[in-house]
């Protein structure tokens, strides 16, 4: 459920990201839902898998988390406005823009999560 629900995240907000946020505003519910649901199952794996240690390992798959946390931030806090906005005025630039900017910044922030959560075995 964690890698396919951060699969789905991070490959729409890549897409967002390179489309310059077409449909976004479609797509923002189900992006900012999966995005929950990865959190809290990477949540529960950290408490299955790594309870106890606090290894390199664990350091590179925080720093992915923490990574992660912050797209999601990202993404509401840039990304919500911006979707009611175009709700309200699809044609809106201005608006549409900053959904952009905010899919740009989290598929950076993503792709180093994913990086961390793929490396951090050899840490």
């Amino acid at each position: 459920i964690h890698v396919v629900s951060a699969g789905f995240w991070a490959g729409v907000t890549i897409v967002q990201a390179r489309t310059g946020a077409a449909g976004g505003e479609r797509l923002f519910r189900p992006l900012l839902g999966s995005a929950a649901v990865a959190v809290v199952f990477g949540v529960i794996l950290w408490g299955l898998l790594h309870r106890g240690g606090f290894g390199g390992m664990e350091r590179v798959l925080a720093a992915g988390a923490v990574a992660a946390i912050v797209a999601a931030g990202v993404q509401g806090a840039m990304g919500g406005p911006a979707v009611r906005r175009l709700k309200a005025d699809p044609a809106d630039g201005q608006a549409r823009a900053r959904l952009a900017t905010a899919q740009r910044i989290a598929a950076l922030l993503l792709a180093i999560a994913l990086i961390c959560m793929v490396t951090a075995k050899y840490a």
